[in-house]
């Protein structure tokens, strides 16, 4: 008796029958393979032979399984093969803060290619700068045994990823470094480019400047004020609080801080923002005030050529920082075994605006 007879012999309305019987699912739900198997006619065994190409398999039986396939949407659950089988997902997932901020939907858009590229499935997702849904994340994205992470973290404590790592997954953090945890990092050169940028300002005669920022808990803004207050000291400036403006979380609140400081007994000569969400709101300020205070910002920002007076941001390639992370993260995917690196990328000057 052939294999296949074999698969045939205790089955209702099976390749005995001309006509066999065929009853759509009950219910409306994603087909299974049990589902093919009852509308065709045939053993699970074999539609599992006929969705997995195996040899020995009549073409009149390969002709109704596929059939009943495309009748019913069946689609192979590949996620549950390879867990099965151990082999590559063939996924990547990422994680970032806010696809709506042009610098991380810069991010996804190159890590997307770079994975296209690769013939890999990308997984995004945003954490929303909370740490728990953070976590809650790249749990899942674990549990789907994806081959890499790519994280822009939130939180500060991610050795929950350990035994992960120590089984094999690749991760690399991008922006931010990792908390308690050894990995892979690719970062901006804050530091410095926050020196730079306030030292413009010193060398073009202010002494008094305003600084807005987020909040210091974030690693970045944490660098930037870091950066500002070196060159402050380097001048022989006393970093005064009563110039920092701090929970700046968008133009709105950027532009309030502006108008207060400018209103102010002592009110600044020079502004220097932290991002560029806060710059925006800063040059708003100014313009309805037909203030020509000067401003140096952190981030580019598109059309940032097209404002009305002049400015300068401390620009760098979003497009490098992200091709440099996922780089590294299918160089690791690929066997790459070399202690993890930190990759920190340099910051320009540069001057924006029509006037």
């Amino acid at each position: 008796m052939s294999a296949e007879a074999s698969d045939r012999v205790g089955e209702s309305g099976d390749e005995r029958s001309p006509h066999p019987v065929r009853r759509a699912p009950e219910t409306a739900r994603r087909p299974t393979m049990v589902d093919v198997a009852r509308h065709a006619g045939v053993s699970i065994k074999t539609v599992s032979r006929v969705i997995n190409n195996e040899p020995n398999v009549q073409q009149q039986l390969i002709d109704r399984v596929l059939a009943s396939v495309a009748e019913l949407g069946f689609r192979r659950n590949h996620l549950a093969r390879t867990l099965r089988s151990g082999q590559s997902t063939a996924t990547i997932g990422l994680i970032i803060e806010d696809l709506a901020n042009p610098f991380y939907s810069t991010i996804a858009a190159i890590t997307a290619e770079a994975a296209a590229q690769h013939e890999t499935l990308l997984i995004t997702a945003s954490s929303e700068e909370d740490p728990q849904r953070e976590q809650q994340l790249l749990r899942d994205l674990c549990s789907r045994r994806v081959d890499g992470l790519l994280i822009v973290p939130a939180g500060y404590d991610h050795s929950f990823l350990r035994p992960e790592v120590e089984m094999g997954t690749p991760v690399v953090f991008l922006d931010r470094p990792a908390g308690g945890l050894l990995a892979d990092t690719v970062l901006l050169d804050n530091r410095g480019g926050a020196h730079a940028g306030v030292r413009r300002l010193l060398e073009h005669g202010h002494r008094r400047i305003g600084i807005l920022l987020d909040s210091v808990a974030v690693y970045t803004m944490r660098e930037r004020v870091g950066g500002a207050q070196e060159a402050l000291a380097e001048a022989g400036i006393a970093y005064d609080d009563r110039l920092v403006a701090e929970g700046v979380h968008d133009p709105e609140t950027a532009a309030a801080a502006v108008a207060r400081m400018l209103d102010g007994a002592e009110p600044p000569t020079a502004f220097f923002s932290l991002n560029n969400r806060i710059t925006v709101g800063v040059l708003e300020e100014l313009w309805r005030r037909k203030s020509q205070v000067e401003v140096v910002g952190f981030d580019d920002f598109e059309l940032s050529f097209l404002m009305p007076q002049r400015f300068t941001v401390v620009a760098y390639d979003t497009r490098q920082l992200a091709r440099t992370a996922v780089d590294l993260l299918f160089q690791r995917i690929a066997g790459e075994r070399s202690w993890p690196r930190t990759v920190t990328l340099p910051t320009t000057l540069v001057e924006r605006g029509l006037s």
